[in-house]
């Protein structure tokens, strides 16, 4: 079965030249792969005419045109109201009309959260969609929610997210009971504030497999599948660690061009350092999935490059292939059935 997915080519900060050039490093990776460019038709044709893969793989890709483009600044309430000819939401009406399978976006964030929830609304049973992504780790790498997308979660919001993780992993990463971990100021269960704790005797109460609380280094260390937190700490955390990977190379590139010795070293040492650089690259996690839509909606980094934004792509195809859409629906009813009700305490 064919696997579509509509790209929203006009968004993010580059458009149109890396969005061409990651769909068609997609496309050859992926041979059950079938992509709408949503966009400005002439910009998109004329992109494609400048790879010679094109013309190979026309039957399987289509231009669908789109006037309009949301700024990166703009405000997600005008985008929704006032921008309906939009590339971003010609391509999330791809997928409420069933069109395609998946949506993958590098533009505004906040505006991509508006429409998609506006356009496909939530899955019955949740409240809030969040948004997940995946961290680098010792171990490779972890997924972690919500990164961004609701900054004042109750206890019972969290434990839909750890839901909609934990089936988003399973289906993706093929991990048969992916481990769980409540983000908190401390591993002891004395530790953190009156949300966190409410949260954790859900999760306990759960069929998740929830380990505890784990810290901001467990992140990195790779203690757990999934992490769990609000929008708002998952956000830093994001930020933060992309902060560091950043501050790393530099400091680096600094020490390693020094002077002619130290730069002898780095040429000895380049396999080394790509290899360190590749771990550390933001880029290569880049596509953060918008959970509890009715739809697969993946976000990409809006300065990514087209490798990176082949990654979103990529992210965009699997849960398309695996249907996480429809098993998050299946299942989540089912799962939240077991959380006890606060109304009937």
């Amino acid at each position: 079965m064919m696997i579509k997915v509509s790209i929203d080519a006009s968004g993010g900060d580059h458009g149109i030249p890396v969005t061409i050039t990651a769909g068609l490093t997609a496309l050859g990776a992926f041979q059950d792969l079938h992509l709408n460019f949503v966009g400005d038709k002439s910009a998109i044709q004329a992109a494609l005419a400048q790879h010679s893969s094109a013309q190979k793989l026309s039957n399987r890709f289509d231009i669908t045109h789109a006037s309009e483009v949301i700024a990166m600044n703009e405000s997600p309430s005008i985008a929704l109201r006032k921008k309906k000819d939009s590339s971003m939401r010609v391509a999330i009406n791809l997928v409420k009309d069933k069109t395609v399978d998946a949506c993958v976006s590098a533009g505004n964030t906040g505006a991509l959260m508006a429409i998609s929830r506006f356009v496909l609304k939530t899955i019955k049973g949740i409240d809030r969609p969040a948004i997940m992504g995946r961290m680098p780790t010792m171990t490779g790498h972890t997924h972690m929610l919500d990164l961004g997308a609701n900054v004042d979660s109750k206890p019972e919001a969290l434990v839909e997210f750890a839901v909609m993780g934990s089936i988003a992993v399973k289906h993706t990463e093929n991990i048969a009971a992916p481990t769980v971990g409540l983000l908190n100021v401390g591993a002891e269960e004395m530790k953190g504030n009156d949300k966190i704790k409410k949260t954790a005797e859900l999760l306990k109460a759960s069929n998740l497999n929830y380990i505890g609380f784990v810290e901001g280094d467990d992140i990195y260390k790779g203690t757990v599948d999934l992490v769990v937190c609000d929008g708002f700490e998952g956000n830093i955390a994001l930020k933060a660690s992309e902060g560091v990977a950043t501050m790393m190379s530099h400091y680096l590139k600094q020490a390693f061009t020094k002077n002619i010795f130290t730069k002898i070293v780095a040429l000895i040492a380049t396999p080394v350092l790509k290899d360190f650089k590749s771990s550390l690259n933001p880029g290569k996690y880049n596509g953060a999935s918008l959970l509890g839509l009715r739809g697969v909606v993946i976000k990409s980094h809006g300065g990514a490059d087209a490798d990176s934004f082949f990654q979103a792509i990529k992210e965009a195809y699997l849960e398309a292939h695996a249907k996480i859409t429809e098993k998050i629906a299946a299942q989540v009813s089912l799962e939240l059935e077991n959380q006890p009700d606060e109304h009937n305490e």
